[in-house]
């Protein structure tokens, strides 16, 4: 006799003079849920006496911005409606959807540009994107795309459907004992000893339960808590600062040139507001143009006041540093931050436009750039990467400077940020006399190289089922 629990024996008697029906059907007559009705299928299925089928259809409904282009038309379409033949490019951008239609029409071949006129092709048949829109079915060419653009979402119906087999007839036609079992034992049964005589329903310890997944911490922010736990076991503490800066405190004060490329438009997300110079600004100045006090020739010719006072979106965490140290003057220090910094960068699987960025300053009498490496080589040797090695590097603000380096297998040497000893040029003018070691780390690649990940964008996205396949415990190699 094959041991079957209750539920099984159940199953298998209601299916006998159905044969065969969906999971709905079968639930219904047991008096249980669809799912319940199919766990007890899949059991039986795995003893051959019955067989679960799964059949699975995808359905679209639009989203509301889907919904108002299979109205209007999607962007391009209305762009290129708007106007005939051929029309300049500075008035087919003050069309409202122009900032989305115009990259859709040149990627359709729809129109040509030549000399800041766009010029119709006359190749605007309605695509597959726009059959589908109408009305948007499973199979469809469209589909793909417009699910990329998010003008639709997909919906998956799974239906199961359950067959008693040759079997699992015979074996309900030899009669089958359907008395109550026990599944749970009550604190009575314990202590009055009548579980010895309860029919207690079997386990299988083979058969695995279903997946349960626990909540726990995204594994870039376990990351980044397990370096901020290095360094404060390491005797530092926690800097902070502002998202959005004064250009004084991302680049003046860090005696980065008013024309340093890095300040340009193309690297920097400027805002449309100011702030106004701090006290002792006339110090930076000065070091800008001739040195000040120092020995240094500064960069020469006339500091702009204007410049410094506009704001940006941090480009990196430095600005903490000189700040710190301002208010901290007297050593020692040992301070770090980690926070996120903003760049216009191209998105790729190696660039994001924003990311996350150690900082860290060690200031005190007599600390020599043997002393930044070894920081550098004990906080690398903590994450996990044994072997470290530097090479020489440029940074205005720091000199001499190096570029770390860690060895990972399969990529090689890979290069994980800057680090070097503060110029006077920065710390002159807010009269600190004493030496400052300082790097700036780019944490995200170091996430990407501890994770295993190709893309950095992976970082970022809500993938759930990253997150859960993502041990909480990572085994080092």
């Amino acid at each position: 006799m094959v041991d079957l629990t209750l539920n099984e024996k159940r199953l298998l008697v209601t299916l006998a003079p159905m044969g065969e029906g969906s999971a709905t059907a079968v639930a219904a007559a047991l008096g249980t849920t669809e799912e319940a009705a199919v766990q007890y299928a899949h059991l039986c299925a795995d003893r051959g006496l019955a067989v679960v089928t799964r059949t699975s259809a995808k359905t679209y409904t639009l989203t509301p911005e889907g919904a108002e282009y299979r109205e209007h038309g999607l962007p391009e379409r209305q762009v290129l409606d708007s106007f005939e033949g051929s029309i300049s490019m500075k008035d087919l951008q003050a069309h409202p959807l122009s900032r989305i239609g115009i990259g859709w029409l040149r990627k359709k071949g729809w129109i040509a540009i030549t000399k800041g006129v766009a010029e119709k092709t006359g190749k605007a048949a309605p695509g597959a994107d726009e059959v589908a829109l109408a009305d948007p079915k499973e199979g469809m060419p469209g589909i793909a795309e417009l699910l990329k653009r998010n003008l639709v979402e997909e919906h998956e119906e799974v239906a199961y459907r359950i067959a008693i087999t040759p079997e699992g007839r015979d074996l309900v036609a030899g009669g089958l004992d359907l008395a109550e079992e026990t599944g749970t034992l009550t604190r009575e049964q314990i202590l009055s000893g009548s579980w010895r005589t309860a029919n207690l329903r079997r386990y299988s310890l083979s058969t695995p339960p279903k997946r349960i997944w626990p909540g726990k911490s995204h594994p870039y922010q376990r990351i980044i808590d397990e370096v901020k736990g290095i360094l404060l076991d390491m005797g530092f503490v926690e800097m902070q600062g502002e998202i959005v800066l004064s250009a004084f405190w991302d680049f003046d004060a860090l005696f980065q040139p008013q024309d340093h490329p890095a300040r340009e438009m193309q690297d920097t997300f400027y805002l449309d507001m100011k702030e106004p110079l701090p006290a002792g600004f006339e110090r930076v100045r000065d070091m800008h143009e001739h040195g000040g006090t120092t020995s240094s020739t500064g960069w020469g010719g006339v500091w702009s006041t204007e410049v410094p006072q506009q704001c940006v979106l941090r480009t990196h965490t430095t600005p903490f540093s000189i700040r710190y140290l301002i208010d901290h003057p007297e050593p020692p220090v040992k301070a770090f931050a980690l926070g996120r910094v903003y760049r216009r960068e191209a998105i790729d699987p190696t660039h994001t436009p924003e990311f996350e960025q150690l900082e860290g300053i060690v200031m005190d009498e007599d600390v020599s750039f043997r002393h930044l490496l070894g920081y550098l080589k004990e906080f690398y040797g903590r994450m996990g990467f044994e072997n470290v090695r530097f090479r020489p590097g440029y940074f205005p603000y720091t000199e001499p400077s190096v570029e770390p380096e860690v060895w990972v297998d399969g990529l090689g040497w890979v290069e994980l940020g800057g680090a070097g000893i503060f110029r006077e040029e920065v710390t002159a003018p807010w009269g600190i006399e004493t030496p400052v070691l300082a790097w700036g780390l780019g944490i995200s690649r170091v996430a990407m190289l501890k994770l295993g990940l190709k893309d950095l964008r992976q970082l970022y996205r809500s993938d759930i089922d990253w997150i859960r396949e993502c041990p909480v415990i990572r085994k080092e190699e």
